[in-house]
C-alpha cells in the first residue's frame, strides 16, 4: 500500500508542476489568447471592397478619431495587442513606415487598435515603441468584429473614399507597408 502511495506521488508531481505552470502563464497574460492566430495564411487576404464600417475611438491621448473624418485620406487600420509577438516584431516598421510617409506630406493615416488587451499593458506599448499615430483601445471588440478580425496583428487599408480595400493578416515590414499603400496614394 504504502509503495502504490508513493508512485501515486512521484507520478502526480510532473502534472502538478505542468499545471503549476499553465496556471502562472496565464496569470502573466492576463487570461489571454497567446499568439495565435485563426488563419494559417500570413500576407494579403482577398476582401470584396465595400464601405469600411465607420468607428469612433479615443485614444490614449484623450483625443476622438472617427473614421469618417479621415475621407480624404488612405487610412490603415493597425489591429494588435501588447501580449503578440508579431505585433511587436512589426511595431518599429510601422511607426518608421508612419513617419516617413507624414514628412512626405502624403495623404495618409494610421490609426492603431488594441484589441484582447489590457489598457495598462497597451498604453506601455504605445510608449516602448514610440507609436506616432493615433492609438486607442477596443475594448469590447466592436471595432474588431466589424471588421472581421480573426487573428493579430491585422491591418485593413481603406481608400480616400471611405472603402474597404486590402486586409493583412500577420506582420508587415516597413517595405510591404509602402507597397500596400502606394497604389491608393497615387490616386
Amino acid at each position: 500500500m504504502r509503495r502504490r502511495w508513493h508512485l501515486f506521488l512521484v507520478a502526480l508531481g510532473p502534472l502538478v508542476v505542468l499545471i503549476s505552470l499553465l496556471g502562472w502563464a496565464l496569470g502573466r497574460s492576463g487570461g489571454l489568447p497567446a499568439n495565435v492566430a485563426v488563419r494559417a495564411t500570413l500576407g494579403e487576404v482577398p476582401v470584396r471592397a465595400r464601405p469600411a464600417p465607420d468607428f469612433t475611438l479615443t485614444t490614449f491621448d484623450g483625443t476622438t478619431v472617427r473614421l469618417g473624418d479621415l475621407r480624404g485620406k488612405v487610412v490603415l487600420i493597425d489591429f494588435w495587442a501588447s501580449w503578440c509577438a508579431p505585433c511587436r516584431a512589426e511595431a518599429p516598421a510601422l511607426a518608421q513606415a508612419y513617419r516617413d510617409l507624414q514628412a512626405r506630406g502624403l495623404p495618409v493615416e494610421f490609426v492603431g487598435i488594441s484589441v484582447w488587451d489590457r489598457e495598462e499593458d497597451a498604453r506601455a506599448f504605445r510608449e516602448r515603441f514610440r507609436v506616432p499615430y493615433p492609438t486607442g483601445m477596443d475594448p469590447k471588440g466592436r471595432i474588431a468584429l466589424d471588421y472581421g478580425i480573426t487573428g493579430i496583428p491585422e491591418k485593413i487599408i481603406v481608400d480616400r473614399r471611405g472603402m474597404l480595400v486590402k486586409k493583412f493578416v500577420g506582420p508587415m515590414t516597413e517595405e510591404e507597408v509602402w507597397r500596400a499603400l502606394e497604389p491608393f496614394l497615387k490616386e
